[in-house]
């Protein structure tokens, strides 16, 4: 049995033109001699499709498509997810009418829908909220292919002991396919292969797992596709972070030493895989937006040049435009770093001193300031002009303006709003500055020498808004202290006093620091969306209260906002 998997990158909400792309996938498997033809979860809606369920025009366009869709298969059969509106369910709750829905996978074949299996397992955690959406289903669907029973599962359905997978392989299934949406987590592809593992060597059946790939605001699917044989060995696997059709043939004695198996292609490293994800999630934001040139500060710092290089290699450096925007307080050295960058990258430069606008916001705010000492009001204006600035050539020449900060000022509010944060796109708003500094040196050594520049992951980090400024005059040290906090707090929800028998660190910094985390809830809640790539990441992973007394830890001191 040929077995084909569709590892696309369909458009939420692009019913027609991810039809047309499967359709055109399934034929040129069916060419090269596909006996079964396999779409990732909601291929046809995109994933997640969140409120856009809840329209009925919308469901109803995606039941009309898989019709035609079905209308136009032949005698191999096509797997394909779509949303299915359940007949004949009354409406239990303020839903109403669109309480009659599930997330599942229809068989097509013969110019008709042969059967439909519906989730079981609906995830309601992290970005999911697919209990918010779907009914879940109970039974199993096995099919034959030229002999050989197989059974359809989806998703969150492979997570588990005695669930879906177990259910068809005790009603027959020797081959069952997992169909997925799965967002990618560093580390995450050991999980899914442990669960598949488990599977084949419990049940004795082969395991088809097929991810979608591509960027959808703030997740990224990473693709990753394979087949497990019954040993637990992966006999065949596609390509990471890219489209791909992945054919693997079975043999008809389902024994795996009768099978002629390549080996599969080399896996990226953990830098690799999510410096790629961060890649592919800004391209995708871009092209799926209607974005085709990207724009962004350039300070002369390791944030923006990771930002910088993220958006060349997604975008292509034609398309990229930086901007270095000097003060009196910015150092000779961030511009020349600045200016290497761009040059290594081959994008273009720009120069825009904002010594005038500093001097004209002084001369507004000269009578209303006077007799008060210069601080942080006056450094947030400097991030403020830069901030208009650069929307100001956003608006003018269309470019996605991509917002520059690292996963660690996110956390304790070391971001401007309206200046630093300014943006459509967030690409590192889940990568800690520890991991900037390991993204960057690790695309050095791809790239094979020092495209960012030696000296921007020499200095130490400053935001350069008064003079001989460091971060480490309002943060403690990154790597050594703050991202093990953060860590802990955010990702892993700790107590602070759970932090401090863990990593034995002082307890009045740990306080402080998670004291500045609760107090910056309302800055992230106002800032760009940005890729997933750790367990935990800002926005719907984390949704904490705004304003709250439960979490907010005593003994924190000043103001981390520059």
């Amino acid at each position: 049995m040929r077995l084909a998997l569709i590892q696309s990158n369909p458009v939420v909400g692009d019913i027609g033109g991810n039809a047309a792309a499967l359709l055109d996938a399934y034929w040129r498997a069916c060419e090269r001699g596909a006996d079964l033809v396999v779409s990732p979860e909601l291929a046809l809606t995109g994933y997640p499709p969140e409120d856009l369920v809840l329209k009925s025009a919308f469901v109803d366009a995606n039941v009309d498509s898989l019709r035609r869709l079905a209308g136009a298969v032949g005698g191999v059969p096509f797997v394909v997810g779509f949303v299915e509106r359940l007949p004949g369910r009354e409406a239990t709750d303020l839903l109403g009418e669109y309480d009659h829905l599930a997330n599942a996978a229809a068989v097509l074949r013969d110019g008709a829908v042969e059967a439909v299996y519906r989730k079981q397992r609906l995830p309601n955690y992290g970005v999911f909220d697919e209990k918010r959406y779907f009914h879940a289903g109970d039974e199993a669907v096995v099919f034959d292919v030229g002999g050989v029973p197989v059974g359809v599962t989806v998703c969150e359905d492979q997570w588990a002991a005695d669930g879906p997978v177990a259910q068809a392989a005790a009603a027959g299934a020797r081959v069952v396919v997992n169909v997925n949406a799965s967002p990618f987590v560093i580390g995450k592809r050991a999980a899914r292969d442990r669960w598949a593992l488990r599977h084949t060597t419990t049940h004795g059946v082969w395991f088809a797992y097929l991810n979608m790939v591509g960027g959808q605001d703030d997740v990224v699917f990473d693709g990753d596709s394979f087949l497990m044989a019954p040993s637990g060995r992966v006999v065949a696997r596609a390509a990471q972070f890219s489209e791909d059709l992945l054919l693997a043939d079975i043999p008809a004695s389902l024994a795996e030493g009768d099978g002629d198996w390549p080996e599969p292609a080399q896996r990226l490293d953990p830098d690799g895989e999510a410096y790629t994800a961060l890649v592919l999630a800004t391209r995708d934001y871009a092209r799926k937006n209607g974005f085709s040139r990207a724009l962004l500060g350039l300070s002369g710092g390791v944030d923006s040049a990771l930002v910088a290089a993220i958006a060349a290699d997604a975008l292509g450096a034609d398309r990229v435009t930086t901007v270095a925007m000097p003060s009196p307080y910015s150092s000779q050295g961030s511009l020349t770093d600045a200016e290497a960058l761009a040059a290594n990258l081959g994008v273009r430069h720009l120069v825009i001193p904002i010594d005038a606008p500093m001097k004209a916001f002084d001369e507004a705010l000269g009578e209303l300031f006077a007799g008060t000492a210069s601080g942080l009001a006056e450094e947030n204006v400097q991030s403020r002009i830069r901030g208009s600035l650069l929307m100001a050539i956003s608006n003018k020449f269309g470019d996605l303006l991509l917002s520059t900060g690292n996963k660690s000022e996110y956390a304790v509010g070391y971001a401007t709003l309206y200046g630093d944060m300014a943006g459509g796109f967030a690409p590192i708003k889940d990568v800690s500055k520890t991991r900037v500094y390991r993204l960057c040196r690790w695309r050095n050594a791809v790239e094979g020498r020092d495209l960012i520049p030696r000296a921007i992951l020499d200095k130490e980090p400053s935001a350069e808004l008064r003079p001989d400024q460091r971060d480490s005059d309002s943060l403690p040290p990154y790597q050594e202290v703050l991202d093990p906090i953060l860590e802990c707090y955010v990702e892993r929800d700790r107590s602070v006093a759970e932090i401090v028998a863990e990593t034995g660190l002082d307890a009045g910094v740990v306080a402080a620091v998670a004291a500045l985390v609760d107090r910056a809830e309302y800055k992230r809640r106002q800032s760009a969306p940005g890729p997933k790539i750790t367990p935990k990441a800002f926005g719907k992973d984390r949704r904490v209260p705004i304003t709250q007394a439960w979490t907010l830890a005593p003994g924190a001191t000043g103001d981390a906002e520059t």
